[in-house]
């Protein structure tokens, strides 16, 4: 009689386990699953930079584009990257893989002055409008 009521409790521990770990499997199934919807930190993104320039608005082409972030943040030093994109005739320069954080763009052209921002990405495809002005003249 012992033996059977011993057998029937570990039956119904092992059944509790069984649950919980089923509850807690479909609880982790859930988060993984909105992390993927609002933000997946891994998600990449194509960025399209829009350069011109000056009063009437002018495409820039052939200015140099700095994208950067940080991939990894270490106590040491962290992780960056940067990438170096030209624009074409019409003042454009796209970025793929970008990932959706925070990144700084650069701008750096022959006759403009430089710029710099920050911008956070959060689109699967993004757009980024950057006008640029004439330094002042020196005499």
């Amino acid at each position: 009689m012992i033996s059977h009521i011993k057998s029937a409790t570990a039956c119904v521990v092992l059944a509790a386990l069984v649950t919980l770990l089923a509850a807690t499997l479909s609880v982790a199934q859930d988060k993984n699953d909105k992390t993927k919807v609002k933000g997946d930190p891994d998600a990449t993104t194509r960025v399209r930079i829009e350069v011109t320039g000056g009063e009437k608005s002018i495409p820039v082409e052939m200015a140099s584009v700095y994208v950067r972030y940080v991939i990894k943040h270490t106590i040491g030093k962290d992780q960056k990257v940067e990438m170096n994109i030209k624009t074409n005739s019409d003042g454009v320069a796209v970025a793929p893989y970008v990932p959706r954080r925070s990144v700084i763009v650069q701008i750096v052209a022959e006759g403009w002055k430089p710029y710099g921002q920050t911008y956070d990405i959060d689109n699967d495809e993004q757009v980024i409008k950057i006008h640029l002005e004439r330094p002042p003249k020196w005499y």
